[in-house]
């Protein structure tokens, strides 16, 4: 947390100087969106101010520190977005008259760096590389960051800036016509892409830029009916999609987009954990299986929450600041917001009267078949929606984590618990859905494997050449879709049930085939485990299996009481078994942690308890 002595010093210093004005000059809206008329400013949160502040000299001096490193990355892999967004880091303190970096002769050296850099390897379709060749999304990355630094610079009107305006100013001409013409990889690199142009046009105006805004959005935000948007990533897309919305509602006129960020603002309060991770195993995106964190939701919360006179996202936006620098920001440091805050003056407003945060509840978001349950500092997720048994494939895009439960009390957190069935390397359990079921929610699957029969005679080849083809595990030229098939089948029930002590009972079914399985309890790292039937697996470390009795894990205090455990044998040997998609190459889906494995063989009736 601010100091005291730098809170009142900083806090004196921007409410004399204003958030809405640098140098003297009266704040027009950013890029020129309004009227430049001074108008009577709310009042300010001049606690808001001084945090921003102080976060935003501390990370300004890291830029100077380790911008060469961000010249390198450019230069040699045209990676230009780490150079870009220190760009506008270090612009947002030479502005802004409460930073101890105001006007200060040690930045233009470093700024004018940066922006020859960025012109210079600029392609002349106006894009760059950043991993990807030539590619749009990851250049609007870029010009955001470029645009809001322009504007900040503009507004500010210092002489000795004028040569870095004009090197930004090429670089986003430069890049209209790339972006208003290039093509895109995911759903949220429209949205991107639509909030760099309206930019651009708003200060620069060519046809073809509202043009493609308004194609890309005539195919319609897709958000799902709870709130998420279609690739499901609460820390990844969203993150994104919300701020590429906001500006568009903006600067391209587009006011029905707010509700949408609105919706999804409102999805996150369900799935944010009390310490600010976020739950993300429903996710299609990168953070199924990674954690990510509340704040970069920091400032959508304080928008939506003075525009709306929201007092619940008032109350998230002011917990994320009550938190400090100490907590986890993810991708985009506390000081890197300072830019966007100067850039939108009316963010730096009051917030309204705060409404307590939901922390007892059970919502079930069925179009990510998704159910959270918190209970004050106790949480639980239940997970019945990857996109394998509808589309069986493991892919870049689609969900795949096959955790189908979570937990945590205080700081004992069990990550994942996974069900894996030795049953013709299928691999784990992967719910068909999530239903109610009296007190219990429903998760259930059933997974078939063939046995091959000769080839009916019309299908027959002489030279017994046939083309490859998928029998759902493997490919061969075995012409298998024309085949008689002999199946074998295996079937999951799992009922999943609060209990009245705060902790969970789940009762598993698995029968039609008989094969050994292993349920997999992963823990997060730090905390022990205790347990006379524990018995540690050879081979493989920080894994036990519990084969009597019941275990515990413990953090400080925090501690999750399971099992018990089910025997051991031959039979049930302790293995998981990840499936053939992932064994053939070579790939892992054991997760980090301390994992515990409870056996047994199918058919099967078991029920866990965990506490």
């Amino acid at each position: 947390m601010i100091a005291r002595r730098t809170f009142l010093a900083t806090s004196a210093t921007a409410s004399a100087a204003g958030i809405g004005a640098v140098s003297g000059r009266p704040a027009a809206a950013a890029d020129g969106a309004a009227s430049a008329k001074p108008r009577r400013n709310p009042r300010r949160d001049e606690d808001f101010l001084a945090f921003l502040t102080e976060a935003a000299d501390a990370r300004a001096a890291a830029v100077l520190d380790g911008y060469d490193d961000h010249l390198t990355e450019l230069r040699d892999r045209g990676k230009a977005r780490a150079a870009a967004r220190s760009l506008r880091t270090l612009t947002s303190v030479h502005v802004h008259p409460a930073s101890a970096y105001h006007h200060d002769g040690a930045l233009p050296g470093p700024l004018a760096e940066l922006a020859d850099a960025l012109a210079e390897e600029q392609f002349d379709d106006g894009l760059w590389d950043q991993g990807a060749v030539h590619s749009p999304p990851d250049t609007a990355f870029s010009i955001v960051d470029l645009n809001i630094a322009y504007a900040l610079l503009d507004r500010d009107g210092e002489r000795a800036t004028a040569k870095l305006r004009s090197t930004i100013e090429r670089i986003l001409r430069k890049a209209g016509p790339g972006l208003a013409n290039g093509g895109v990889h995911t759903a949220n690199h429209r949205w991107l892409v639509c909030s760099a142009l309206s930019r651009i046009h708003r200060r620069w105006p060519d046809a073809s830029y509202p043009r493609r805004i308004d194609a890309w959005l005539a195919e319609g935000i897709d958000q799902l009916a709870g709130g998420e948007y279609s690739e499901r990533s609460p820390t990844y897309s969203a993150v994104v999609t919300n701020p590429a919305l906001l500006t568009v509602a903006r600067f391209h006129d587009r006011r029905d987009l707010y509700a949408h960020v609105r919706d999804n603002l409102t999805a996150s309060l369900y799935v944010t954990e009390p310490n600010g991770e976020v739950e993300s195993v429903h996710s299609r995106r990168q953070d199924q299986a990674a954690l990510r964190y509340l704040p970069e939701f920091w400032l959508q919360y304080r928008e939506l929450a003075i525009r709306d006179g929201n007092g619940t996202f008032a109350a998230m936006a002011a917990l994320i600041q009550e938190r400090g620098t100490e907590q986890t920001f993810g991708e985009t440091p506390p000081g890197d917001r300072l830019a966007e805050v100067l850039d939108r003056p009316e963010l730096a407003r009051e917030l309204p009267a705060a409404i307590e945060l939901p922390t007892d509840f059970a919502h079930h978001d069925d179009s990510c078949r998704l159910v959270r349950v918190r209970r004050g500092e106790r949480t639980a997720s239940i997970f019945g929606g990857t996109d394998l048994p509808e589309l069986h494939a493991i892919s870049s895009g689609l969900s795949t984590n096959p955790t189908f439960f979570k937990m945590r009390k205080g700081a004992a957190i069990l990550d994942s618990l996974r069900l894996a069935p030795q049953f013709f390397s299928l691999g784990p359990f992967r719910s068909e859905g999530l239903e109610r079921r009296g007190d219990a929610w429903r998760l259930h699957a059933e997974v078939r494997a063939a046995f091959h029969q000769p080839l009916p005679r019309r299908h027959r080849r002489k030279d017994g050449l046939y083309p490859l083809t998928d029998d759902g595990r493997f490919w061969s030229a075995m012409e298998f879709p024309h085949r008689p098939k002999e199946y074998r089948a295996l079937r999951t029930e799992i009922l999943v049930r609060e209990l009245a002590d705060g902790g969970w009972e789940l009762s598993f079914d698995v029968s039609e085939s008989a094969v050994p399985l292993a349920l997999e309890l992963c823990f997060r790292r730090g905390g022990k485990l205790a347990g006379e039937g524990l018995e540690p697996v050879a081979g493989a470390d920080d894994t036990y299996q519990l084969v009597s009795g019941e275990a515990s894990y413990t953090v400080g205090e925090d501690r999750i009481t399971f099992g018990p455990g089910n025997g051991k044998g031959g039979k049930q040997p302790p293995v998981v078994e990840p499936g053939e998609r992932y064994t053939w190459m070579n790939g892992s889906l054991t997760p980090d942690g301390i994992r515990v494995l409870i056996t047994g063989r199918s058919p099967l009736t078991y029920r866990m308890t965990l506490r």
